[in-house]
């Protein structure tokens, strides 16, 4: 069966120091295994790959990546180096790779440009998006232009978790919550509530946002939020779907990454269905051999482990 894996991360040497935050959460000698694989674009990676039986990966810039250059000019010149180099990686490697493109959204239009020229000129299949920039959640007016673009080109944004502008009190004395331990999880969720409750989704009713995973939690808590929902005051805003469950129903898709675990799949599919869930691993940070195996032996229909393997990557995006 035919394996693809959505989240699949990359670094270069130049852009390494953008990681330099994540690299205080992980244990020093972990985040130098992680730091050389991430370096490693075509050699250990393709045997991995092979051992673990993933026949695609598509890959992204690691997190945060551009986005956390301050200056907007240089982000704008970084980006379309490393999607050049990512193109022609893929391009070497056709059967084996495809790609996101990274998006300097420190500057909105350019950022909407780039996804364009990406899209239509290199061939990448969407964009992925590491939490905020700069501070600047993408539910943000100035970012509707992204949005315009991605849902023009009917290609979906991933969006992926980075260290946060700041730290909830809740967490004040136990840095170990912070990252991928607890802290990403929660504000990628509410990231993704953000673009419901802006209204992104009513501006663009037919945009696709990727999110790992499983889903940050989101599929178990739709029947809560449309109940609070009924309850809350609305401070002004009126949901054109109604309750917020339907937008994560219609324009939210997930991936496996980094969750290898049967009882969250199994809720997922019960969820959202067997349409809206892709496969990743979240390589480097998980291994692909454990991810491809939970795949193949999940208490899942053969049908759905191939719409979740490979079926739903070749429509969303378009690979064949």
């Amino acid at each position: 069966m035919r394996t693809i894996g959505l989240e699949e991360h990359f670094v270069t040497e130049e852009l390494a120091g953008y990681g330099a935050g994540t690299a205080t959460i992980a244990e020093p000698h972990v985040w130098a295994e992680m730091s050389r694989r991430l370096l490693d674009l075509t050699g250990a990676r393709l045997e991995r790959m092979d051992a673990a039986g993933l026949d695609v990966q598509v890959l992204s810039l690691n997190s945060p990546g551009l986005q956390a250059e301050p200056d907007a000019a240089l982000a704008v010149s970084r980006a379309a180096a490393v999607n050049d180099l990512l193109a022609g990686t893929i391009q070497a490697h056709p059967t084996r790779f495809a790609g996101f493109a990274a998006l300097p959204l420190q500057d909105p239009q350019a950022a909407a440009k780039e996804l364009e020229r990406s899209v239509t000129q290199l061939g990448l299949r969407g964009a992925l998006v590491n939490a905020h920039t700069q501070g600047r959640y993408l539910d943000d007016p100035a970012l509707r232009v992204v949005w315009e673009y991605a849902a023009g080109l009917d290609v979906p944004l991933y969006l992926h978790p980075a260290n946060g502008v700041d730290a909830a009190h809740v967490l004040s004395g136990h840095p170990e919550l912070i990252g991928p331990m607890w802290s990403w999880g929660t504000d990628t969720a509410a990231h993704v509530l953000r673009l419901v409750f802006g209204g992104v989704f009513d501006d663009f009713p037919e945009a696709k946002l990727l999110l790992g995973h499983m889903g940050e939690a989101l599929p178990f808590v739709l029947w809560r939020l449309d109940s609070r929902w009924d309850f809350h005051a609305h401070h002004g805003i009126e949901l054109a779907r109604g309750n917020p469950s339907e937008y994560l129903r219609h324009n939210l898709y997930i991936t496996t990454s980094g969750v290898c675990s049967a009882a969250p799949l199994l809720c997922s599919l019960l969820a959202l269905g067997s349409d809206h869930i892709l496969f990743g691993t979240d390589y480097p940070f998980e291994e692909m051999d454990v991810a491809t195996e939970f795949l193949r032996t999940a208490p899942i229909s053969e049908a759905d482990r191939a719409k979740i393997a490979h079926g739903n990557a070749e429509r969303l995006l378009r690979l064949s």
